[in-house]
């Protein structure tokens, strides 16, 4: 049996920065997840997006197989993906979409693909915007962590971690059950994200479940968004689906 986790609450805009890197690092410690408020992503604007990344994924999936993915961006479709094999041979049911970063000048930035204007008007804008504004927000929650490690609070940016921040923004559409066989099909498969930050923004609807000391347990979901890794937590490197 499950049971409910209650995650910390870490204000991005709090001015006592020595406390929010404390409690950050104890959250990471504990936990591995919290929820971060005032990210600077208006909940307008997300409404946009969520309705956005809707209109993607209700299109025809010859459409949407126009955009499959490239050099790890655009669309992903049901069942491509299988994070945990040892669970399940089918594959996970779920369908996303990668967007590369919007900071990235590089060649790797011409990667990206996007849904023709005319299918999808406005909708390149309106995830390019996004996804500048979580960067940002996640550059501020960097430099927490830096305190929150004993560094001085710009050493990821003196190291040219965050320069320019570089981030992949994946949206997901998870289609409910679709009982296809007798097996067992995860949304997202139990694993552990890779790199160093993964913010997680949600439409409210739950189902993420993550496993601590050896028991599952389910996060409730809030349209607000974060979670936190870092090698020195180890510990914190938590499972989850």
């Amino acid at each position: 049996m499950t049971q409910a986790i209650r995650l910390p609450i870490i204000d991005l805009t709090s001015p006592d920065r020595t406390s929010t890197a404390r409690a950050i690092r104890q959250a990471c410690v504990d936990v591995g997840f919290f929820y971060l408020i005032n990210h600077g992503v208006e909940e307008k604007f997300f409404n946009k997006v969520l309705q956005q990344s809707k209109k993607f994924f209700s299109l025809p999936l010859d459409e949407k197989m126009k955009v499959v993915r490239r050099n790890h961006r655009g669309y992903t479709p049901l069942y491509a993906e299988k994070l945990d094999p040892s669970s399940t041979t089918q594959g996970d049911s779920k369908e996303s979409f990668y967007i590369g970063s919007p900071e990235d000048k590089s060649v790797a930035s011409n990667l990206n693909q996007w849904p023709a204007e005319e299918v999808l008007p406005c909708w390149r804008s309106t995830m390019e915007d996004y996804h500048t504004r979580v960067l940002d927000a996640g550059v501020r929650l960097i430099s927490l962590i830096a305190l929150a490690l004993e560094l001085d609070e710009d050493f990821f940016q003196k190291t040219g971690a965050c320069n320019p921040p570089n981030g992949v923004l994946r949206l997901l559409h998870y289609p409910g059950e679709l009982q296809l066989s007798e097996q067992v099909v995860y949304g997202a498969s139990a694993h552990s994200d890779y790199g160093m930050l993964t913010l997680l923004a949600t439409d409210g609807v739950g189902g993420l479940q993550a496993q601590l000391t050896g028991l599952p347990g389910e996060i409730q979901a809030t349209s607000d968004m974060g979670r936190c890794a870092s090698s020195q937590w180890v510990g914190s490197l938590v499972s989850h689906n």
